[in-house]
């Protein structure tokens, strides 16, 4: 858990990997519980196979879905925002970039929930653009590439640094490595330019299928493994 100067705290209550199948993927996207002042966020909620780890995950914090405040998406493929419908009471923070993106997705992106849109016209659903401050600490950026829409968040901290939830935009470490897109759906010179915009700013980053990394000099290292564990019942 980081401590930071504005009185938010972070923790991925649902930890993703970047597992693939020869055809499909196992993976699924860290889920990032946000303590602030005005109460808790969520970055990011996950799909329907993680949808038990985000209410314990919750739960081992000492909260419900009910105590979440604020959702923030920061794109709509379905490992990211499936789950929407657990937090009814939550505001919900999207890009309206991202939003209508996902009434004409790329051809090749089957990734984007069927009737999402209808479903986040349920919440109290807020439209940002571009670059901006939503509270005290807590910024977002756009960030392209993965999808044309999708945005990080940018937590300012005193333990920790410049902290970026990234999201896709920077999935896992192999992007960090490369300081190149490995998969994008807008641009892939969209995408590289928004990895390498994080790279310059971020003390730590929380990818969006990967442990979280942290900056050691020049180099980037994670103390976590990434890990999948299976139960055979």
């Amino acid at each position: 858990m980081a401590s930071a100067r504005f009185g938010i705290d972070y923790e991925v209550i649902v930890k993703g990997n970047n597992l693939k199948l020869r055809e499909g993927f196992l993976a699924l996207a860290n889920v990032t519980l946000i303590r602030t002042p005005d109460g808790p966020w969520l970055f990011d909620c996950g799909h329907f196979s993680n949808r038990i780890g985000v209410i314990k995950g919750l739960q081992r914090a000492g909260l419900t879905p009910a105590d979440i405040k604020v959702v923030f998406l920061s794109h709509l493929h379905f490992d990211h925002a499936n789950n929407i419908d657990l937090f009814p009471q939550a505001r919900v923070i999207v890009s309206r970039r991202e939003f209508d993106y996902a009434a004409a997705p790329h051809p090749e992106d089957i990734l984007i929930p069927w009737l999402i849109q209808d479903q986040l016209r349920k919440h109290d659903l807020h439209f940002i653009e571009g670059d901006g401050e939503l509270a005290p600490g807590i910024r977002h950026m756009a960030a392209p590439g993965h999808t044309p829409g999708l945005q990080v968040l940018i937590l300012d901290t005193d333990s920790k640094g410049t902290v970026v939830l990234a999201g896709d935009a920077i999935k896992y470490v192999k992007e960090v490595m490369a300081r190149r897109c490995d998969m994008a759906f807008d641009t892939a010179e969209n995408g590289t330019a928004s990895i390498r915009r994080i790279l310059d700013m971020a003390d730590r980053i929380v990818p969006g299928h990967f442990p979280e990394l942290r900056r050691d000099g020049d180099a980037w290292l994670w103390d976590e493994p990434a890990e999948l564990p299976l139960l055979i019942r």
